[in-house]
């Protein structure tokens, strides 16, 4: 019998209760953001310190919303640097690319939690991503991260739910990633492909698009993917669109009316995308 929302609940709060003093990896998602909500509850403010990072691979946008979110929270909040585009996996975006991002956030996550004297370090990954290959899953698991909300086996769904409950502004936010998804494997990861990227995204968003916007980049063309209830609103502004783009930097653009959907640059890699960690388990003491 699969467990209620509610003994999920009560089994995070088990498991963050447990923490004592938490550094909580936030990305001002719906995962972290509810993540550090509770934490921030149950363990209180002076026991929590958010750690938001910033790189070429992030969206400026998301940063300044995090800072944001945890003001709102009141909690503390430190931002820090990664080199992502340092390590050459991640450079020449590999298959396993994820998980050398990861790591180089993991590790400093290590660092800050040992001189702060934090007991617990923890991150938003959900139940659901265990249905897709996540290769940085190692990676955090290998530096003492912990997934509480995956280990309550809570998913996306029931996280906005409780989310939304507990009215915090994230509920119903679309679903983000790091802007190296943005690229099909093997496709050297510049940092001005990644800005075109991110300057794309932020315009179709000026368009009032309120879900999911992904623009897939493969050399100089754009591959834009919404959520199919949106694909009209850009097909009806196509000649804007277009413009707009080729003016950012890419030479063709196209609309995928298939629409966005979670994992759709994995498809390449089917036979890997069975190679996922199962729940992760800790004590709770």
């Amino acid at each position: 019998m699969h467990a209620s929302l509610t003994e999920k609940e009560k089994r995070l709060d088990c498991l963050l209760g447990n923490c004592g003093k938490a550094l909580v990896a936030f990305s001002g998602g719906v995962d972290s953001t509810f993540l550090l909500y509770k934490a921030a509850t149950l363990l209180g403010p002076e026991n929590i310190l958010a750690v938001t990072a910033f790189s070429p691979i992030r969206p400026a946008a998301e940063t300044g919303a995090a800072c944001t979110l945890a003001a709102q929270l009141k909690v503390p909040h430190r931002l820090i640097r990664t080199a992502e585009l340092s390590r050459e996996p991640v450079l020449e975006n590999r298959p396993d690319r994820c998980y050398h991002c990861k790591q180089e956030l993991c590790n400093k996550l290590v660092t800050l939690a040992a001189e702060q004297s934090y007991r617990c370090i923890i991150d938003g990954a959900n139940y659901d991503d265990l249905s897709d290959y996540r290769p940085g899953a190692a990676a955090t698991r290998a530096c003492g991260v912990r997934s509480p909300l995956q280990e309550a086996s809570l998913g996306k769904k029931e996280i906005r739910q409780l989310s939304r409950r507990y009215r915090l502004p994230t509920w119903n936010r679309p679903a983000e990633s790091c802007l190296a998804t943005r690229f099909s494997y093997g496709e050297k990861l510049e940092p001005e492909k990644l800005k075109r990227v991110e300057k794309a995204e932020l315009f179709l968003r000026s368009l009032g698009l309120q879900r999911e916007i992904r623009v897939r980049s493969r050399g100089d063309s754009a591959r834009i993917e919404v959520h199919p209830g949106e694909i009209a609103q850009v097909w009806n502004k196509r000649a804007q669109v277009v413009s707009s783009l080729q003016e950012i930097g890419f030479l063709h653009v196209a609309l995928d009316l298939e629409g966005y959907s979670p994992g759709r640059m994995n498809r390449s890699l089917a036979p890997l995308k069975n190679i996922v960690a199962g729940p992760l388990k800790f004590p709770d003491s």
